[in-house]
């Protein structure tokens, strides 16, 4: 009995159908770009300081030193939430005393922002912090809400594969692309942060589905050898490009109202491929609606230029094909032995950390030194080598040893950061995109090792669940960020060892390449350290390595 991919081989592996499908769905990832990582921008925290109303009746020198300094990373700034008692500097302006000279400024009383805050406007025209004041008492907030962002991820991930299975690919795909430009779109429209961050919520509940729905639809029209490229070249690369003109929108819509409504003219701007990508007819097969799947091979046939076959799918013989019951599975079997429980805890820490460095790193350009529009967009910029050099290891080299590398390049430059004078921003800036490089090139590898460690039978389900702590990882994230308003260098010393260490442990995974895939439970490999199991006469023979490859989004 043929398989889907033997009865569809006539339609060739890289047509003009086959092209077309590719670029359309990876274009359809281009809004994830920017809604995935906008809030860098949406939420960003410029100088600011206490303000002191113009009534005050205060001299221009006392209104000079109105604020008290601190000392940040050697230079001496204003602080950001106190000032100096009012009712005190306006007796002293009214007396003619003079600041410094007649009294001792670190002698003063001091108070909080009474009267509100002043911002900088030389970065940003507004925010949602300047807009609502998310600064000192209320920072708390910020990283909430990029935060609750990742949950609304974590929530999507959860509902989008039940939904697709369930209506269509197709159709979750616009209907998921609907959300996240919709509820984007309201956005526009809140009046406080709550109302912001709720949206923001289903936002990323949009952005996920979409994302992971078009990859499932793109690996079952696209064929074995497409399907490689696709989850490199295509959806990451594609996903990267977005993230790169984030920047970019950003540079010349500074506030973020009208920043936001630019972000969703891409969303709309997909509507018009409803028309040009079709359902999976491999979804269609599985509802037994093998009319609908005919019609899309024959219409791709002739786009094609190739004379199809009268039948392509036997309804007889596609029947006999579909499973008829399925063995059930459960998460405890992802630890129903000390070894396979070993492995599962160490893949759920090995994705969650990983996903901490990749959205720490991201979510941190703005606090980079120099400009944050170009900073980001090298962030962006730097992902693109790190997906086609993941792509490169995993063709040719052992699993543990690749992922371990990366990731110790990663979490090395990282720590080396800290050891950077304060004048030397521009090596600053360049250790942490080459940090940034090596994670990314470790998230883009975890799929496929993960799916090569387990049977088929739970396959699906350990992938999902890494996956699930890799969300965990990116809710994490934003406070780590927050630790750099204390210290500049604390999130690289985190990121660097927390980066090395799941590094170390990357080394004690069994390794899977070239090696026959587990059928189950029992032929799953042992955890034996840093020794390679030797291999079989029959998995050399039969060594099939299927090299799929998706990343954090």
């Amino acid at each position: 009995m043929r398989d889907y991919d033997e009865v569809t081989a006539f339609l060739g592996k890289w047509g003009p159908f086959q092209r077309l499908i590719f670029f359309l769905l990876s274009a359809s990832i281009i809004p994830n770009g920017f809604n995935g990582m906008s809030v860098v921008f949406l939420a960003g925290t410029p100088e600011h300081r206490c303000r002191v109303p113009d009534t005050a009746n205060l001299s221009s020198a006392w209104r000079n030193h109105s604020v008290p300094v601190r000392l940040q990373d050697g230079r001496e700034v204003l602080q950001s939430c106190r000032r100096y008692r009012l009712a005190t500097i306006v007796n002293f302006s009214a007396l003619g005393l003079e600041p410094g000279r007649d009294v001792d400024l670190e002698q003063l009383e001091q108070e909080g922002c009474l009267d509100g805050w002043e911002f900088s406007q030389d970065i940003y025209l507004s925010t949602i912090v300047t807009e609502w004041s998310l600064v000192c008492e209320e920072d708390w907030k910020t990283p909430l809400t990029t935060s609750l962002f990742f949950v609304g991820v974590l929530l999507g991930s959860f509902v989008s594969g039940q939904l697709s299975d369930r209506f269509g690919r197709k159709t979750i795909l616009f209907a998921t692309m609907a959300v996240q430009t919709g509820f984007s779109f309201l956005q526009i429209f809140s009046i406080n942060w709550e109302m912001f961050t709720v949206l923001f919520v289903i936002v990323g509940m949009g952005q996920i589905s979409n994302y992971v729905v078009a990859f499932i639809l793109g690996t079952e029209i696209l064929g074995k050898s497409v399907r490689i490229i696709f989850s490199t070249l295509g959806v990451c690369t594609f996903f990267a490009v977005g993230y790169m003109l984030l920047p970019l929108f950003a540079y010349f819509i500074r506030d973020w109202r009208m920043l936001l409504l630019a972000l969703t003219v891409p969303g709309v701007l997909c509507v018009p491929l409803w028309w040009f990508i079709p359902e999976s007819p491999r979804w269609l097969i599985s509802q037994r609606r093998f009319k609908e799947a005919e019609d899309i091979i024959q219409k791709a046939a002739k786009i094609n230029n190739i004379t199809a076959p009268v039948v392509v799918f036997d309804p007889v013989e596609q029947q006999e094909q579909l499973p008829l019951k399925q063995q059930k599975v459960f998460i405890l079997d992802l630890f129903r032995t000390r070894n396979i429980a070993t492995i599962t805890i160490m893949s759920l820490l090995l994705w969650m950390l990983t996903s901490v460095g990749y959205f720490a790193l991201s979510l941190n350009t703005p606090n980079l030194h120099g400009d944050p529009y170009l900073n980001c967009f090298f962030s962006a910029l730097i992902e693109v080598p790190a997906y086609i050099a993941a792509w490169l290891l995993l063709r040719t080299l052992p699993r543990r040893y690749v992922i371990a590398g990366v990731l110790f390049f990663g979490g090395t430059v990282l720590l080396l950061i800290q050891l950077v004078p304060a004048d030397y921003n521009f090596l600053s800036i360049g250790l942490a995109m080459l940090g940034k490089f090596g994670i990314t090139s470790a998230f883009a590898m975890l799929y496929v090792f993960t799916a090569e460690l387990y049977p088929t039978l739970v396959r699906n389900m350990a992938v999902g669940v890494a996956s699930m702590a890799s969300r965990v990882g990116s809710i994490i994230a934003p406070y780590f960020v927050y630790l750099g308003a204390y210290n500049r260098v604390l999130p690289y010393i985190l990121m660097g060892s927390l980066t090395v260490l799941i590094g170390i442990i990357t080394l004690f995974f069994p390794e899977s390449f070239g090696r026959t895939l587990p059928e189950t439970l029992e032929q799953m490999q042992k955890v034996k350290g840093f020794r390679y199991r030797k291999k079989t006469k029959g998995s050399m023979e039969k060594g099939e390595n299927p090299k799929v490859i998706i990343t954090s989004f």
